[in-house]
């Protein structure tokens, strides 16, 4: 991902400007405190710095999308850096309260116009729309992991740097560096934009003029958030998402008390959330292989409630601990999905309005969890409960979160069924496919050989499943990849179909029907099956101007994304090749090559690229030697293969 300069020069400019969003909250909370005295003073100041950063939000969000969507994305991101900028550089000048919360609302201003613009761009700036949930997780790495650290020690260095080169300024003298310090990094990113990532300007100026006005781009964002069942269902599962994450923050320091915990456990139990936030992050891309990502999303939703459910009803800090990670997990799984959704399925010219009110609602979400859990807690108050005979003090913060996990449960279901496209299947049996090792989620194995000659991955299939039946393997070939390729043509020659979209289409079709007819019901006995080409050969000869991504997103959709455990990719010089029945000549078979080679990048993990030059025993020895260690754990009888996984 990184070696895409846009996207890495536009990552690096995301790390800078979140550096200076956490180091900017760090220095105008403790400004606030300085420029007051008295503690009630400090209490409403804080509070006050806080609530002029939310407010925005809950008004004017939806202008940043329409500002987005109507004019050059990189003139609205350097103008609102430069703007930024003028405003951290403005506030030492000042130097009064008042300044410093109109300040923070201008500069929030800026953001919410300056985020809707970045993200929106993003997916423009990859080569394919599978790589914008990888994109949106190293952002996401960056905002809430990378630069929460970095902000923390800065500030902290920045407050004792005049101590330690021997100068002893005030407190609010090192706050005042710090903001400059936060105007340069603003200056720095706008310079970036302008002079570094032209690309980022998105669509042509012509198209940018023949958009409507600002109120009816404003009106039709809000009609297209509101017809759409995706976008409908996504923006109801955040709500539930962030309610119960909003929940969990706002009583934390009741639910610790609660447990018999003071500072420690409320300090212990944020780390736990945010860990768990971390951790459903970095296992997205794992299970949306086998998932689609609405489904996922509403699963996640549901996840989230269920678990604050466990979270209301634990009953000693260890399990409390346990529950708040599953909270954190299934929060972060859900935010990166929908982001990847919005990345990749909503169009272009209304992506940065959606952006926009998914942003606003999140604040205005946790706002509302954070402002109206507490005066719950303070309404319920502690119950005594009597159940079987025995008496209970039951704190206030359990009924609340138990509520609240109800309700979230509940709309992640709404949610569901909002986006939820595929009635063939049930949720339970994607969850349960998610969570199999195999990629296809049946008890089988499948193996399948790809190459760029089909003499070649005849042989190397053969030849794999005599090893495999050496070996005591249940093992079928499927696939025969010439006789499939004589029904295409005669399918193609009977419909008069013409063009390489048409016959890809065609091929898939023939792939599809070979799964569904050999594959699947092998794999769902638990054999191992070995096919011959399973989809990526086949759609790679088709032609050669189509797309390498656009050709996996057709299999997957072909086959219900019944994906090989594992590809053997044949990599051999295709100057020896012989030439493709459906091609020209050596050219063709380079670009079959080539496009094989582009769908093995795109999923590493799936792919062995065995070197298929010399003779085909020798080339089959290869294939064995790196096949081994996973054919042995399939071999090894069920105890010890369930142990080792």
């Amino acid at each position: 991902m990184l070696a895409i300069r846009p996207f890495r020069r536009l990552w690096a400019v995301t790390a800078v400007a979140s550096f200076g969003d956490w180091l900017s909250l760090l220095a105008l909370t403790a400004l606030a405190t300085q420029l007051t005295s008295g503690y009630q003073a400090q209490s409403f100041a804080l509070g006050g710095v806080v609530a002029t950063k939310l407010l925005p939000a809950l008004f004017m969000a939806p202008l940043g999308g329409v500002l987005a969507d109507k004019f050059d994305r990189r003139t609205v991101m350097v103008t609102c850096d430069v703007l930024k900028a003028l405003l951290f550089l403005s506030i030492p000048l000042v130097g009064s309260l008042w300044w410093l919360f109109a300040a923070t609302f201008l500069i929030e201003l800026c953001a919410l116009c300056w985020i809707p613009a970045k993200d929106s761009s993003v997916p423009n700036l990859l080569k394919r729309s599978d790589q914008v949930e990888t994109a949106n997780q190293l952002s996401l790495v960056m905002t809430y992991g990378v630069a929460v650290i970095s902000a923390a020690g800065v500030f902290a260095l920045i407050s004792k740097s005049g101590n330690i080169a021997g100068w002893h300024p005030s407190p609010t003298t090192t706050v005042y560096l710090a903001l400059v310090v936060n105007g340069l990094a603003a200056l720095l990113t706008a310079a970036t934009v302008a002079f570094r990532i032209p690309e980022i300007s998105g669509r042509s100026a012509e198209r940018r003029a023949a958009a409507p006005g600002l109120l009816a781009m404003l009106r039709d964002g809000a009609q297209f958030v509101s017809t759409t069942p995706l976008v409908r269902g996504l923006v109801v599962g955040i709500v539930g998402a962030f309610a119960a994450g909003g929940a969990v923050i706002a009583s934390a320091r009741l639910y610790a008390a609660s447990l018999g915990g003071g500072d420690a456990a409320y300090s212990v139990l944020f780390i736990a959330l945010f860990t768990g936030l971390a951790l459903g992050m970095a296992l997205v891309p794992r299970f949306s292989r086998r998932m689609p990502h609405h489904r996922l999303f509403g699963v996640a939703i549901v996840g989230a409630g269920t678990s604050l459910l466990a979270v209301a009803v634990a009953w000693h800090l260890y399990l409390a601990l346990a529950t708040v990670v599953l909270v954190g997990f299934f929060a972060g799984t859900a935010l990166l999905t929908g982001l990847t959704i919005i990345g990749a399925q909503v169009e272009d010219a209304v992506r940065g309005r959606v952006v926009a009110f998914v942003q606003s609602i999140v604040r205005v979400d946790l706002l509302a969890s954070m402002s109206v859990v507490p005066l719950l807690v303070g309404l319920v108050q502690s119950r005594t409960l009597t159940l079987f005979g025995q008496t209970a003090q039951v704190d206030g913060t359990r009924f609340v979160l138990f509520g609240a996990g109800l309700v979230a449960a509940a709309v992640g279901v709404l949610a569901y069924h909002q986006m939820d496209d595929r009635r063939d299947r049930t949720i339970l049996a994607d969850v349960k496919r998610a969570l199999r090792r195999s990629r296809h989620g049946e008890p089988g194995l499948l193996v399948a050989v790809e190459g760029a000659s089909r003499t070649d991955t005849a042989e190397q299939a053969e030849r794999l499943v005599r090893w495999l039946g050496e070996q005591g393997a249940d093992v079928v070939l499927a696939g025969r990849s010439a006789t499939d390729a004589a029904r295409v043509s005669a399918a193609v020659s009977a419909s008069g179909l013409d063009g390489q979209r048409a016959r890809a289409l065609v091929a898939a079709a023939v792939r599809a029907e070979v799964l569904a007819q050999e594959v699947l019901p092998a794999l769902r006995a638990g054999r191992v099956v070995v096919i011959e080409g399973c989809l990526d050969s086949p759609l790679a000869r088709v032609g050669d101007e189509l797309d390498a991504a656009d050709l996996q997103r057709l299999g997957a959709w072909a086959t219900g994304a019944v994906r090989p455990d594992v590809t053997v990719l044949l990599d051999r010089d295709p100057s020896v090749h012989d030439p493709a029945p459906t091609t020209g000549g050596i050219v063709d078979t380079w670009q079959v090559q080539r496009t094989l080679t582009e769908m093995a990048a795109a999923d590493p993990d799936r792919y062995v690229r065995v070197d298929g030059d010399g003779d085909p025993a020798d080339v089959a020895v290869r294939v064995r030697e790196l096949l081994a260690p996973l054919v042995a754990r399939v071999m090894a009888p069920p105890r010890e293969r369930s142990g080792s996984s």
